[in-house]
């Protein structure tokens, strides 16, 4: 039976046909929010997953902040707003990942962040040694676990194990569980209150990465009972190239973890400049350095465009791209879905393999069609929901299957220059 998408029956008269795709389109009750955005004209934009695409307004904030604040009040600005954009940004990602706004903070780089938060993890868990996570993590975040090695004179084991081995491996011994919730190739999505639970079973904490959840899909670090998250500001998120990260820790456990990082912007009275380390109370010590205010600007205005968006909606759109994008593509020669099927869970991208796929993406760009590829053979496409349309992947999918035709070998002229894979009515 062919995939459909929001509930349309199956028989219905060509269900994955171009006309139906603007059919769609016209019925979104998103559709509007794509005017929020500056696009540029004639690109399908599909690697919102790796760089969101640039809100309106966000210009015009940075060019106030440079001009104005920064311009004309000088050193005065960081009375004047400037110190309460990392807990004002962080209240603003709090309803995206199920949170409380006062355990969640716009700080430094998710890299950091992880490190922060993970080695906190070893020292509230002084008998313990080992972080557990799957060995197809993203690397950042298996890179910052390495660095913890030598971590307070213990050997700390980073113990990587395949995906499906993650229960079998939540042993006594482990300090931290820490995955990413959505899979940065596959879009696999872990079940996170299961996950969690199995590790405060055997008293580990858990730590998640939703670098590629936020805004994408729904998250209640909340009531899965999670620890401690972080997550990258310019993804989903839409703040801008480098835009800083967020961290969140649980209320149980804000003010008794120790953040490692003893910046001084972590310090109860960092104007005081005591000479010794005291920290703040709540989520405000584990900020580090100084607030880089351009960046925050940028990603607190971005994350306006949220503030009168149905979430449900939001989320359901993005799997429903998702759905058409994988039927439309399931059939084309050399393909090969990794990213879940129906009736899993997984993020906002799409991950098809093919043996050409370096040179297939690159003629996608070149038809203004971008998505991104991940060596040796992964095409990624990313559906933010909220400037994507249903016609853009039908249109994408046509550019794909054209582009699969030529790479073919052997193929004939016809072959090599097939038709949609889906015709329109």
């Amino acid at each position: 039976m062919t995939e459909t998408i929001t509930g349309e029956p199956a028989n219905s008269p060509h269900p994955l046909s171009r006309a139906r795709a603007e059919q769609h389109d016209r019925d979104d009750p998103l559709a509007l929010m794509r005017r929020r955005f500056d696009l540029p004209g004639g690109l399908i934009y599909l690697d919102g997953n790796s760089l969101g695409a640039l809100p309106r307004g966000v210009a015009a904030r940075l060019g106030e902040v440079t001009r104005h604040e920064w311009g004309d009040k000088l050193i005065a600005g960081w009375w004047q707003g400037w110190m309460d954009l990392p807990r004002q940004t962080g209240a603003r990602i709090a309803p995206l990942i199920g949170a409380d706004p006062d355990h969640v903070i716009a700080c430094d780089s998710t890299s950091l962040n992880l490190y922060k938060l993970a080695a906190a993890a070893l020292l509230a868990r002084p008998d313990r040694s080992v972080i557990l996570s799957d060995a197809d993590n993203f690397p950042t975040d298996l890179y910052m676990f390495e660095g913890l090695s030598t971590l307070m004179g213990k050997a700390v084991e980073l113990r990587t194990v395949p995906r499906a081995a993650i229960m079998d491996h939540l042993t006594t011994d482990v300090a931290l569980l820490s995955l990413s919730h959505v899979d940065y190739r596959t879009a696999e999505q872990w079940d996170m209150a299961a996950l969690t639970h199995a590790a405060h079973k055997v008293g580990a904490l858990s730590l998640w990465d939703l670098s590629h959840s936020a805004g994408a899909v729904a998250v209640d670090l909340a009531g899965a009972q999670a620890d401690m998250a972080v997550g990258c500001g310019y993804k989903f998120l839409n703040g801008g190239p480098g835009a800083p990260a967020y961290l969140y820790v649980a209320p149980d456990l804000c003010n008794t973890l120790v953040n490692p990082l003893s910046g001084w912007m972590g310090h109860q009275a960092p104007f005081d400049f005591a000479p010794r380390y005291q920290p703040a109370e709540g989520i405000d010590r584990f900020a580090c350095g100084t607030p880089p205010v351009l960046g925050l600007a940028a990603l607190d205005r971005a994350l306006e465009v949220f503030a009168d968006v149905d979430l449900p909606a939001l989320y359901a759109k993005g799997q429903a791209l998702c759905a058409l994008f994988l039927a439309l593509t399931k059939d084309l020669p050399g393909i090969c879905a990794l990213s879940p099927a129906k009736d899993i869970p997984r993020g906002c991208h799409v991950a098809l393999s093919h043996r050409q796929a370096k040179t297939i993406m690159a003629q996608l760009a070149s038809r203004g069609v971008v998505g991104d590829f991940r060596p040796p053979d992964v095409m990624r496409f990313g559906f933010s929901a909220l400037y994507c349309r249903y016609v853009d992947v039908w249109d994408a999918a046509h550019a794909l299957a054209l582009e699969i035709g030529k790479s073919e070998d052997g193929l004939s002229d016809n072959q090599a220059h097939p038709s949609p894979p889906h015709p329109a009515p």
